[in-house]
């Protein structure tokens, strides 16, 4: 079962203090860069400081999130499995709650980005660092966060998941909400 607490901000609100509207590419933000990723009829662009990670397996992209201010890197892994295929919504937000220890504060909301629906959650606790082909925990990292997406593409739903350290994601939420607002389809 999820856990919740009260909203401040809600995702509207987020992406209008952000910069990010329906307009142009990259929303009106200066920190969208010329690169951009696609998958299931859907385009975005990339924040400008975040690099390619390479090549993984499952994944659409994964993008590098520089440390800033002493904070641990952080990274955005963006994946798509097929039309129909991957989960729905609800169990894959349910996974992720699981990658964190019981007590994690989770949130979630969804609204409408460019005419996509959109489902966010965030998740803050000790988290687990599943890794390999079994997903099994690389032990506890505590003071982490997950801000993750669920767009709902022309072709089949496509799953944004960044993690870090609470501190490196509320440096890096500003990028990720831009590209997040940048999001369209193709």
């Amino acid at each position: 079962m999820m856990r919740s607490f009260a909203f401040l901000i809600s995702f509207p609100l987020l992406l209008a203090l952000t910069g990010c509207s329906g307009g142009s590419r990259a929303g009106g933000s200066a920190t969208l860069g010329p690169e951009s990723g696609s998958a299931a009829g859907l385009r975005w662009w990339v924040p400008r400081d975040w690099s390619s990670a390479g090549e993984r397996p499952m994944r659409v992209a994964t993008y590098a999130i520089p440390s800033t201010g002493g904070s641990e890197p952080a990274e955005c892994a963006v994946f798509y499995f097929g039309p129909g295929q991957g989960g729905g919504i609800d169990p894959n937000l349910e996974r992720w709650v699981e990658q964190f220890e019981p007590g994690a504060r989770t949130r979630r909301t969804s609204g409408d980005v460019n005419g996509l629906r959109v489902t966010r959650i965030e998740i803050e606790g000790n988290y687990l660092a599943p890794a390999g082909p079994r997903m099994e925990s690389q032990g506890s990292r505590p003071g982490w966060q997950l801000l993750g997406a669920i767009v709902e593409g022309p072709e089949g739903l496509v799953f944004f998941k960044t993690t870090g350290s609470v501190r490196a994601l509320r440096e890096a939420r500003p990028t990720f909400e831009s590209m997040m607002g940048s999001v369209r389809k193709r």
